[in-house]
């Protein structure tokens, strides 16, 4: 570990031992790393910005935001190769979690997951995009995949579009108490409030959380989001604060907000939050899934 990254080790384990004799430690829950580098070779026609997104740069920014642990969300760009990851999990143990990808469409996934956990990740994610090439949610290869994660207790997570959430509850009606993330609302669009409900109806199984990290990317407004917080405000009136979890999604949401804001608008600008449920959606919620070591 070169000097640079061991005083932001240094400085953000501070950091946490400050939060943690408050109560709690901030942990953000979704984060995206890369670098151009050809060891780890992007996928064939993935679209990288320019920009890499080091996890040295990640722990400045968290060490600046007083946030003490994060969970790193394997990125697109690499598609199902978790390697780059898995180095950067082995570079910074106990300051990251890392959710990996597998092959929805490889009757060999399940191994794959298995494998991948062993080699310390502890999560999986999965993408059905919105047309015909992501209906394979609703196909053959899904059960035995959400039941290796159940029998692995590895939590599933799903970026899906609020249109998805009827066939996610089909697969939760199999597994009714697997540990399922949905991640960023469902992006439920704000025009289309009613839409939220086909999200909302996933409450009915316990361990179901949702992420509140799209706010900046969903609304129409400027800072705080105030159309956006409508949403949060109704998951938060269905899930409650145990069940819900802020997070970045940083490097992407560069451009349209900075890492602080993500942070803020729910540490000071959700008005209907008090300190309790500000505790359980900035940290406790997140390590109810993915717990750190103190």
């Amino acid at each position: 570990m070169s000097d640079v990254s061991r005083r932001t080790f240094l400085g953000t384990t501070l950091a946490a031992t400050t939060l943690a004799a408050a109560g709690y430690r901030i942990v953000d829950s979704h984060v995206h790393t890369w670098k151009h580098d050809p060891e780890f070779p992007f996928a064939p026609g993935a679209n990288v910005p320019a920009r890499d997104a080091t996890p040295e740069t990640l722990l400045e920014l968290m060490k600046a935001n007083g946030v003490s642990k994060t969970v790193i969300i394997q990125v697109i760009h690499y598609r199902y190769d978790n390697r780059y990851l898995e180095r950067v999990l082995k570079q910074y143990p106990g300051t990251f979690k890392g959710v990996c990808r597998v092959d929805p469409l490889d009757p060999a996934a399940p191994d794959q997951l298995s494998q991948l956990t062993e080699r310390g990740f502890s999560g999986v994610r999965l993408s059905p995009g919105n047309g015909a090439s992501g209906d394979w949610i609703a196909g053959p290869l899904m059960p035995p995949l959400w039941k290796r994660c159940f029998d692995l207790k590895t939590p599933m997570t799903v970026l899906a579009a609020i249109g998805r959430m009827p066939q996610v509850a089909q697969l939760m009606e199999k597994l009714p108490d697997l540990t399922l993330v949905i991640d960023h609302m469902a992006d439920c669009p704000v025009d289309q409030p009613r839409e939220l409900e086909k999200l909302i109806a996933l409450k009915r199984f316990p361990n179901v959380f949702v992420k509140i990290s799209h706010t900046w990317s969903l609304s129409r407004q400027p800072y705080p989001w105030l159309d956006s917080q409508e949403l949060v405000k109704r998951l938060y009136d269905a899930f409650g604060p145990r069940r819900l979890m802020w997070g970045t999604d940083w490097p992407i949401l560069e451009g349209v907000a900075k890492y602080e804001q993500a942070l803020t608008v729910v540490r000071d600008d959700m008005k209907f939050l008090n300190a309790d449920d500000k505790s359980w959606m900035l940290g406790k919620t997140i390590e109810r899934v993915w717990p750190f070591p103190a």
